[in-house]
């Protein structure tokens, strides 16, 4: 049928985006000079004060969740938490150096097929020295406690991007949940009205008449919530907005059931993360290099 064929040629235009994904990286690599070369390296020095005295009460010993809880701010029975994240200086000059690379000639891929405008952070090389370490090091503290059951204490892989909103490009973002387990939003500027996030019901526990919940974006602060947490971003009125979505993966909980197509996983192998799967290698060794062939 027509929607067979449409179904099979979407499932192979998304085996093809993984490789030319790592083309475009490898170019960018041999090609591309950044304007702050520094931010490619994660130091405490971009985390806010507050960021990292939050990750000190969640690495000592006894750390519990009603404990975390007074940190950070919640958002009604949904799991929903903002918390600072980055200072102002760094959000500043990290979307200055997206905007130098949005404006260089170098070859760039869509974040998601949502999203028309932004970076998939890869592709710039800053999976090993930056986001690899802020998953490990900073936000998995942070998820073992807020979020155990969706593998909050083995987010083994990520998907990061930054998206960007503005008047004559992408204003909005339509419902949806995310091929995550657990999401990081962090809004990075710059000037902007409105454009509120909205939550609506967890993707597994639909309600009849689904209550929204807006909360507004704050500069520097990020939101955490869990990857199947039906949301969408309203649109801006003004300005331009960068915001830095970080999905991260556990594949203890994924490998038991995709969350994209509700089913257990049928792999194809990938390069790099893929989409947080492990496939078992003969030697027994998993290694998150797959995505699930069915979505």
């Amino acid at each position: 049928s027509v929607v067979y064929l449409q179904i099979e040629a979407e499932v192979q235009r998304r085996k093809q985006l993984v490789h030319q994904s790592v083309e475009r990286r490898a170019i960018i690599s041999e090609c591309y000079k950044p304007k702050h070369p520094e931010v490619y390296t994660l130091q405490d020095s971009f985390l806010a004060p507050d960021f990292l005295e939050i990750v000190r009460y969640c690495t000592s010993p006894g750390a519990h969740l009603q404990g975390l809880l007074g940190y950070l701010e919640s958002f009604s029975d949904k799991r929903i938490y903002r918390l600072p994240v980055f200072t102002e200086e760094f959000c500043q000059t990290f979307v200055d150096e997206l905007e130098n690379f949005e404006q260089s000639d170098m070859p760039k891929g869509r974040p998601n097929t949502m999203n028309n405008y932004g970076v998939l952070l890869s592709e710039l090389g800053m999976d090993e020295g930056f986001l690899t370490p802020l998953r490990e090091q900073f936000l998995q503290p942070i998820t073992a406690l807020l979020y155990p059951e969706m593998g909050g204490s083995c987010l083994d892989s990520h998907r990061a991007f930054v998206v960007k909103y503005s008047l004559h490009e992408d204003l909005d973002l339509s419902s949806h949940y995310d091929n995550a387990e657990v999401t990081l939003n962090v809004s990075l500027g710059k000037d902007f009205t409105e454009g509120n996030l909205y939550f609506g019901d967890f993707y597994q526990d639909p309600s009849p008449v689904p209550k929204y919940l807006e909360v507004e974006h704050v500069g520097a602060q990020g939101l955490l919530h869990r990857g199947g947490q039906i949301h969408g971003a309203l649109p801006i009125g003004s300005g331009e907005r960068w915001n830095l979505i970080v999905w991260m993966r556990s594949s203890l909980i994924r490998n038991q059931l995709c969350p994209m197509c509700n089913s257990k996983p049928q792999l194809v192998e990938a390069e790099g993360f893929g989409d947080g799967f492990t496939g078992t290698l003969e030697e027994d060794v998993p290694e998150t290099v797959d995505v699930c062939a069915l979505w």
